[in-house]
């Protein structure tokens, strides 16, 4: 089991820190612990790193400003952060272990909504608030728990903006390929994209589930050209969606689009594909916008601008929703005035706040909703593109060949 213990102090992550096994410690008098497992090695590491990183800068510039008042008392957050090894099981142990050992107060989530959906099962059991910016397959939110909190919009609801740009679209598409993978928020998306296009006079010609970290797309693929399929919606993780792209390049496959739950926004999915990811459909709930204001880093810019500074890459929502996490704890200790579990999980679920992520305020069921941005990488870039309701700047479509690029 491998425990990283991150105090509120710069530090630089390489493979050494990630090697060593560090004893665990009580918290001292004036700090609030808080604690997570993220996928720091495995399959999914290279969007655990965003959570791992975003909490890490969300306590360092709290801490910077002050820290967290209590009831008249200074804290200082701290973070005990162990690697689950993108292994679920062992994910479910690490935060029984900061709850029942480490005594933690308060618990930040993992990354994946089956990593989200177990663990937070550990959150309610010992009645420990968990804030988490990770999972958002609506299974989470639909136990009726009432100590996990969740600041991913209703996975649901991801392709809500992208079906109605598609109606916008000219030639609007005719025929839809729903793919999907075999996990809990995959299988959320799909359902929830379902009565979606109904309601917007489409149907799935091609709607099929496939096993998650699947390498093959050939056969869906060779569907999708036989049925001559216009748009393809694809639901998944970036490592298939990179093999998808890549597939569909080497076998001449271009419908008129394809929109991606993930990996669009991602500055490494895009370096991955090169000119190959032009032209890719995804979304987004946020973007690095001076309007998004907080009490800390000042608003979204600054705070993606010192992201990208100390930890060379640029964050995306992953990151942005992980700060935001670490903002709505803080914000209930101290609406709150206590350490109180109870107390802070009241308050939480009473959250009514700007943060750098945009509106906090939680639904009963403990999510937050937000829109999705639909947003197309035109030039090697990511554009938004449409907002919902309209079009913010000119999508390139239909997508042209490969031959044609």
């Amino acid at each position: 089991m491998r425990l990283l213990t991150l105090r509120a102090v710069p530090f630089v992550l390489g493979s050494l820190t990630l090697a060593l096994a560090c004893g665990t410690s009580s918290a001292a008098q004036n700090e609030i612990v808080l604690g997570a497992s993220v996928q720091l090695t495995g399959p999914v590491a290279n969007t655990g790193r965003y959570y791992r990183d975003a909490y890490q800068l969300a306590i360092d510039q709290i801490n910077e400003k002050g820290g967290v008042t209590v009831g008249g008392k200074h804290y200082t957050l701290a973070l005990k952060l162990y690697d689950n090894q993108s292994d679920v099981n062992l994910s479910v142990r690490q935060y029984t272990q900061l709850v029942s050992r480490d005594k933690v107060n308060f618990l930040l989530g993992p990354f994946a909504s089956n990593f989200a959906l177990a663990d937070s099962a550990v959150s309610e059991k010992y009645q420990i608030p968990m804030v988490q910016g990770g999972g958002a397959s609506d299974q989470i939110f639909a136990r009726g728990f009432k100590y996990v909190f969740g600041t991913l919009a209703p996975a649901s609801n991801y392709f809500g903006s992208t079906i109605s740009m598609i109606k916008q679209l000219k030639p609007e598409p005719k025929s839809i390929a729903l793919l999907y993978a075999d996990d809990s928020f995959d299988v959320s998306v799909a359902k929830g994209t379902r009565p979606l296009l109904e309601k917007a006079g489409l149907k799935a010609t091609l709607d099929e589930r496939y096993s998650s970290n699947t390498s093959d797309f050939n056969s869906e693929l060779s569907r999708i050209k036989s049925q001559n399929i216009d748009a393809v919606l694809v639901a998944g993780h970036e490592t298939e969606i990179l093999n998808f792209i890549r597939q569909a390049k080497s076998l001449s496959i271009a419908p008129s689009m394809y929109s991606f739950t993930v990996g669009v926004p991602s500055e490494d999915f895009r370096k991955a594909l090169g000119k190959d990811a032009d032209y890719a459909f995804g979304m987004t709930a946020w973007l690095p916008s001076a309007a998004l204001k907080d009490q800390w880093f000042g608003d979204a810019v600054q705070f993606s601008t010192q992201y990208a500074a100390k930890y060379h890459y640029t964050p995306d929502y992953h990151a942005a929703s992980g700060a935001a996490d670490v903002e709505a704890i803080v914000k209930a200790i101290e609406k709150a005035g206590s350490l109180n579990p109870k107390a802070v999980r009241d308050a939480l679920a009473a959250s009514d706040f700007q943060s750098l992520y945009g509106h906090i305020a939680f639904a009963p069921n403990g999510q937050i909703s937000l829109d999705q941005v639909v947003i197309q990488i035109q030039n090697d870039k990511p554009i938004a593109v449409y907002d919902g309701q309209h079009f913010m700047t000119p999508a390139k479509y239909p997508m042209p060949a490969w031959s044609k690029r």
